[in-house]
């Protein structure tokens, strides 16, 4: 990834900003500092910090290939797009969110049956097959199916698993969904379908926290709201879980998908 140049007041305030812009927690950026920047005398020739940044990251290699599998899946959902014209929508991630914290204290644990021989295992790995053949890939697929929840979950090992990561999981995403309109095409209910590799979801989860804390932190010193990069509604409900119990500060998403983000705004 190429080095993004930030001006700010300080250089704590360039790493802040850094660490918005790129989406990541200040030890996982890599930065130097160009300028520490004056404050001058008597307000006169004040000069501004400066630093060039970018995320500190090993999915850098390999990114011819990377490159073409997201065109390839990009064309794909395409295509399986124009044969499956609308695919049921869950709730906007306020609702969820909010139904979620609602209800977290009092709901008991549930026990959960898990089928690894299903109909829906079958398609996606048949499907997953021809992707990853097609791209000359070796990709171990290891999938179980919730029948409680009606979940199919499923888990990537091998050797190039930033690949299909890409950049912050959208080639994952992308195999998310269309993995999704492989197994709801026939389907009466909708089957929810979760992708993973390396523990990706999770680690992503505490990135997106961090960044939460580090964004909820600049709009308190700042007093001034910030705006997020688009997300996915899942990443958008990470981030409103996260400074729900704030005192401080307030979220709420705008814009259309898939270009909604996530803004947060100082409590009046």
């Amino acid at each position: 990834m190429d080095y993004i140049e930030i001006s700010k007041k300080t250089v704590e305030d360039c790493i802040t900003e850094a660490c918005a812009q790129l989406m990541v927690t200040s030890d996982n950026l890599d930065y130097e500092v160009i300028s520490t920047g004056s404050t001058g005398f008597l307000g006169l020739n004040v000069k501004p910090a400066i630093i060039r940044a970018r995320v500190k990251s090993d999915e850098t290699k390999n990114v011819e290939k990377k490159t073409t599998l997201e065109e390839q899946i990009e064309s794909k959902v395409k295509e399986q797009a124009e044969k499956k014209a609308a695919v049921k929508l869950e709730k906007t991630e306020e609702n969820i969110t909010e139904v979620t914290n609602t209800n977290s204290n009092v709901t008991e644990e549930k026990e959960i049956t898990y089928s690894f021989d299903h109909e829906f295992i079958t398609k996606a790995k048949e499907f997953l097959s021809k992707v990853f053949g097609a791209m000359n890939m070796k990709v171990d697929i290891n999938a179980k199916y919730n029948l409680t929840d009606k979940v199919l979950e499923i888990d990537l090992s091998g050797n190039e698993m930033g690949v299909l990561i890409g950049k912050r999981g959208q080639t994952l995403d992308s195999l998310q969904y269309l993995i999704s309109l492989v197994v709801n095409r026939d389907s009466e209910d909708y089957i929810h379908v979760k992708v993973d590799t390396e523990n990706y979801r999770d680690r992503r989860k505490a990135t997106l926290e961090n960044l939460a804390k580090n964004i909820a932190y600049k709009v308190r010193k700042n007093r001034q709201s910030v705006s997020l990069e688009p997300m996915n509604p899942y990443e958008r409900r990470i981030i409103h879980s996260a400074l729900q119990a704030d005192k401080y500060v307030t979220t709420h998403s705008e814009g259309e998908e898939p270009f909604r983000r996530v803004v947060v705004t100082l409590k009046k």
